[in-house]
């Protein structure tokens, strides 16, 4: 059986479209790694693949929760783990999270307590209190970064144990299997001129219609990159030109990130993308 194939790499390198045109060509399933495209009626926002794409691959981890619908890291594992068991497939895609969990498997941190949760999502500032109790996980994490700076609280408050401590005392035994790291030089052109299509591709309809559909900043997807600037603007809260600008800004800094975790994991780009498959999977 053929081995997993692994893409991943910074937002808008084009490692879609490379992991689509290999999983083509071997008949392979593809298995979504970005944490936003489980969430039904978030597409362009996400970038998710087209229908017709669909329709020539079979694409799993897409289109199976709403907004308001928690999908989490163990989920996404052990879906994957069932896909990699039944035939070829390639794992595309550039959340942090998942690529841990595939590579090293999950952390032993306590599960989610929706009410501790909820206190904490009141505190004025959550970044400033995961500094208090977790410097070394909180000096990692932008304070925009409310999902996992909450995730290190919770975990604190739980354990009275830093998720960073537990992240370090882990053992971590890679998973055999490489990555392909798509990457561009010039992306930050790139993730400018791609928000400003998918604005003209509809972007602000759909979050319009999100929002109408009664999904809000309550919501953990609605407070993400790709939505939280328009979510703001259609609120009434900023401008367009401010949602676009910031939009376009924080998916720079999201696509640094990115790269430094793929370095972290002791990664390099792919100078030979094809070569790597043909290596893996032959010709």
């Amino acid at each position: 059986m053929k081995p997993p194939l692994i893409v991943s790499g910074p937002t808008g390198a084009g490692k879609s479209a490379f992991a689509m045109a290999i999983a083509e060509r071997y008949g392979a399933t593809l298995v979504s790694m970005d944490a936003m495209h489980v969430y039904r009626g978030m597409d362009i926002g996400t970038n998710k693949p087209s229908r017709g794409d669909r329709l020539r691959v079979r694409h799993v981890g897409i289109d199976i929760r709403n907004p308001d619908e928690d999908y989490s890291a163990a989920e996404f594992l052990k879906l994957a783990e069932a896909e990699a068991d039944a035939g070829p497939v390639v794992l595309c895609g550039g959340t942090p999270f998942y690529l841990r969990a595939w590579l090293l498997g999950l952390v032993s941190a306590p599960a989610g307590d929706p009410a501790l949760r909820a206190e904490l999502e009141r505190l004025e500032d959550p970044h400033a209190a995961l500094a208090a109790v977790d410097p070394v996980l909180a000096a990692r994490l932008h304070p925009h970064d409310r999902v996992r700076v909450l995730r290190g609280l919770e975990v604190f408050r739980l354990s009275g144990v830093p998720l960073s401590t537990i992240h370090a005392q882990d053992p971590q035994e890679r998973r055999e299997g490489g990555v392909i790291w798509i990457d561009r030089p010039d992306l930050d052109r790139v993730i400018d001129g791609r928000v400003l299509t998918m604005m003209d591709a509809g972007y602000a309809e759909e979050v319009r219609q999100l929002m109408e559909a009664g999904y809000g900043p309550q919501h953990k997807p609605m407070r993400s990159l790709g939505y939280r600037h328009l979510v703001d603007w259609l609120s009434g809260k900023s401008t367009e030109e401010d949602a676009i600008r910031l939009t376009q800004r924080d998916t720079r800094r999201y696509a640094r990130k990115q790269r430094t975790f793929l370095r972290g994991l002791g990664l390099t780009p792919c100078t030979d993308p094809e070569a790597a498959v043909r290596g893996a999977w032959g010709t």
